[in-house]
């Protein structure tokens, strides 16, 4: 499971370096072998990044989904049509492709956010703008997101 929030440079060459903190896990579960998409549900950009065993499990239940629907065929074009496979290499860096970084604004400082079976990744300046708008504003009482979270004991 990934948890936390870094703020990691790209280098001249496009490449991320992982946290050592995730390297272990991903090894073990994926071989070094992950998957960069972009994010479809989001309209600020971002990209997600998976082990490549629980892409295979989104993959699956995405492309299960009825291609006569117009909403579920972007799906599949996004989700999967946009995904690219990033190995880990000798040094822990993964190569984020440039469609990726120019579809999430990608330029040198990247906030990664870990989120339980996969990562976000965000320019950093647009996730630290958008962290401190929500925090100011803080989750809506009363409204459709409290709704939604009634009933979670945190």
């Amino acid at each position: 499971m990934f948890h936390g929030e870094t703020s990691i440079n790209l280098d001249a060459k496009g490449r991320l370096a992982i946290p050592t903190r995730y390297r272990d896990a991903i090894s073990e579960s994926s071989s070094d072998q992950l998957i960069l998409t972009i994010n479809p549900f989001d309209t600020n950009h971002n990209l997600w990044l998976y082990p490549l065993p629980e892409w295979e499990r989104v993959q699956r239940q995405v492309m299960a989904l009825s291609t006569s629907n117009e909403t579920h065929r972007w799906v599949q074009r996004f989700l999967v049509g946009s995904a690219a496979r990033c190995d880990l290499d000798s040094a822990g860096r993964i190569l984020i492709p440039g469609p990726q970084r120019e579809f999430a604004g990608l330029s040198k400082k990247i906030a990664l956010l870990g989120l339980g079976h996969r990562f976000e990744l965000w320019d950093d300046a647009t996730w630290n703008a958008l962290r401190n708008q929500q925090l100011e504003g803080g989750l809506e009482s009363g409204g459709q997101a409290s709704m939604e979270l009634d009933g979670l004991s945190l």
